[in-house]
């Protein structure tokens, strides 16, 4: 019997074969984060990936339809190797390498969540690098809350104080 975390293990090979099969070149990163990313999924978890590629086109949807492909090929994929296992669903978040210069909340959690499945030279480990160091020099902390966290992002604020991260 295969486990569950052997099963992650297959999707997500699966799953960085056909990005870069699919998006060629054109693929800088592939991110896990969420609870697979943390390795604590379940059974019924969804896979949270960050994909930053090259050239994409506008639009969420229009990301998504050009994503297709990998999803259908992961899903046959998967159904060859487990079926009697249902598939986890994909939950990708598309970026182009500019859109994450720009930064993005969701990154915030990846500094120590995520898992890096591809990252041609290096690109968003770099970044990771260079966030986690300015939200140290800010003085910002990750809290525990409620079996869950938040962000306090510059502890020393004073009112009317303007920051970037």
């Amino acid at each position: 019997m295969v486990s569950h975390t052997e099963r992650i293990e297959c999707a997500l090979d699966a799953l960085r074969q056909e990005c870069l099969k699919h998006y060629g070149e054109r693929l800088r990163s592939i991110v896990v984060y969420g609870s697979v990313g943390r390795g604590v999924s379940r059974a019924d978890s969804d896979i949270d990936i960050l994909l930053v590629v090259d050239s994409l086109p506008d639009g969420r949807m229009a990301r998504v339809r050009e994503f297709e492909p990998v999803e259908k090929a992961f899903e046959a994929t998967w159904g060859d190797r487990f079926p009697h296992v249902a598939a986890p669903e994909l939950s990708p978040v598309f970026k182009t390498p500019a859109e994450v210069a720009r930064g993005s909340l969701l990154f915030l959690d990846m500094i120590h969540d995520a898992r890096v499945l591809h990252d041609r030279d290096g690109f968003f480990a770099a970044y990771l690098k260079a966030l986690a160091e300015r939200l140290e020099a800010l003085g910002a902390r990750r809290i525990p809350y409620r079996g869950s966290w938040y962000w306090d992002l510059k502890p020393d604020l004073k009112p009317g104080e303007v920051f970037e991260i």
